[in-house]
């Protein structure tokens, strides 16, 4: 229990209608979660706005409203403040109501259009393997030492955030790992936090749908880094063209890593084939698990957060070196006639092309590439035909599927797919709505020593379709497909 004046701290409002010496339970901007002694945010959403809300959160208990607009009757026994932007304010009361729990650890934050969950995996693997107690923010799940907690978005709301790396607090961790998605810097879900460093992949074609322009999703992954202190480190990919703006405005510490450019972290691929990679990491040759140039992309950069963070060279590269990342990111299997299936979230056209380069250049001969491939409904459908036409330009053979088709018709999503298809690659691609039959058509098609890659839906294990999510899992469909061959 804290009272309301301790939760204001650093919170800049225009207008105080009480005494702000109440006692406040919780801290909310959903009405359905209010109790007694709630302080209700009203929140303006892209479906909702709260401040239509703001009667029932009174109804059912709250003792304090904060909002930018003050309804026309305010309750005398109920405090209001109004502020100029509810999300910001939100996330600076939710990190005071759990007395600013990201200063007591180091989170570090991790964007970028891929490699996210990647990078941030490795980095919670890797630092619980060099001793320490760890959380994570990712999209496959949230972890407090070992301990699994579903995960419903990439970045969760103010709230559960502040929530979750407060119980990392109790628990003793040392450090936290997050993904930032531009989605949640956009809606101000990480205000208040105070990162100890922040990390840049890469920027590609996504989120448009919600963004508009390319313009608007680059401003809101360089707000994560504007907004770092001079205390924090701001690590970028410099082989990436966005990778210096996203340094241009920050206070924090600027640091590199390269591939190909010079960098503060050097690597280079020595080699690369389905048994992993052989990098040279700032002169020294390492084996690695895991297979790819976006995962020596990946590994580099966890790398060069290790040293920022002052840890071990020899003890980080060798944990590393033993590490597999995150959950159906380029997780491959063969089935006894040596047919290999690879499952891969890769959802955007650059992510496609990542995958499908790398199988192409460890590829030992004329074996063929089989890449089953649909897209996400009520997402950005520009990239649908970009997509299509990156699988075909990869592929030998192309099944445009169903990923998850929400309220959208799975007709109409591989429709639009089709228009990226050219009339040539029409003679090798095929339209099948049905996910579980496009797997197994894949399967029926393939010959020992080909590829087959399912593409989109990675760790999920599920597909939502008229908004129900029904259990479907790539990795075990594949499976059951190796075991049906025999």
């Amino acid at each position: 229990m804290r009272y309301l004046s301790d939760i204001l701290t650093g919170l800049p409002f225009t207008e105080l209608q009480g005494a702000a010496d109440v006692e406040i339970s919780a801290v909310v901007f959903d009405s359905r979660k209010v109790v007694p002694g709630s302080l209700f945010v009203a929140v303006k959403g892209t479906q909702v706005d709260g401040h239509d809300y703001i009667e029932k959160a009174i109804k059912d208990g709250a003792v304090a409203i904060i909002c930018e607009e003050l309804p026309g009757h305010t309750a005398g026994e109920v405090d209001f403040l109004m502020v100029g932007n509810s999300a910001v304010a939100l996330g600076i009361v939710s990190a005071n109501f759990y007395d600013n729990p990201s200063n007591k650890l180091k989170l570090v934050g991790v964007t970028g259009t891929n490699g996210k969950t990647t990078i941030a995996t490795l980095l919670y693997q890797l630092f619980r393997d060099l001793g320490y107690k760890c959380g994570l923010l990712s999209t496959v799940e949230n972890q407090i030492n070992g301990k699994i907690i579903p995960s419903t978005h990439t970045t969760p709301d103010q709230v559960e955030l502040n929530s979750l790396v407060d119980e990392m607090v109790t628990q003793g961790c040392d450090y936290c790992f997050m993904e930032v998605s531009s989605h949640a810097v956009a809606q101000h879900r990480i205000e208040g936090l105070n990162f100890a460093g922040g990390i840049f992949s890469n920027l590609t074609h996504d989120h448009l749908d919600y963004h508009k322009t390319f313009d608007n999703y680059l401003k809101a992954k360089k707000a994560f880094f504007d907004g770092l202190s001079k205390n924090a480190f701001a690590l970028t990919n410099n082989d990436d063209k966005n990778g210096s703006v996203m340094l241009q405005n920050t206070k924090a510490h600027k640091k590199t890593y390269a591939l190909k450019s010079m960098a503060d972290y050097k690597g280079k691929i020595l080699e690369n084939q389905f048994g992993g990679l052989l990098l040279l990491i700032d002169n020294e040759e390492v084996w690695f698990k895991m297979v790819g140039t976006f995962n020596a992309y990946n590994l580099l950069a966890v790398y060069a957060a290790a040293m920022l963070l002052d840890q071990d060279r020899a003890k980080v590269l060798t944990s590393l070196s033993k590490l597999s990342g995150a959950e159906g990111r380029f997780d491959y299997v063969v089935a006894p006639n040596k047919i290999i299936g690879i499952v891969d979230y890769a959802h955007t056209p650059d992510a496609v092309q990542n995958v499908l380069s790398t199988i192409h250049n460890i590829r030992k001969g004329n074996e063929k590439v089989i890449t089953v491939i649909g897209c996400g409904g009520d997402r950005d459908k520009t990239k649908r035909p970009i997509m299509a036409k990156v699988a075909c330009e990869w592929s030998d053979k192309v099944i445009l599927t169903s990923d998850n088709p929400r309220t959208e018709d799975p007709a109409q999503i591989i429709k639009d797919m089709e228009a990226g298809v050219t009339p040539t690659a029409q003679r090798y691609t095929v339209s099948i709505t049905d996910r579980h039959e496009a797997i197994k058509t894949a399967c029926m098609l393939a010959q020992p020593g080909d590829i087959i890659l399912l593409a989109g839906k990675g760790h999920e294990k599920y597909q939502e379709i008229k908004g129900v999510k029904n259990h479907f899992d790539d990795k075990e469909e594949l499976l059951n497909q190796f075991k049906l061959m025999g």
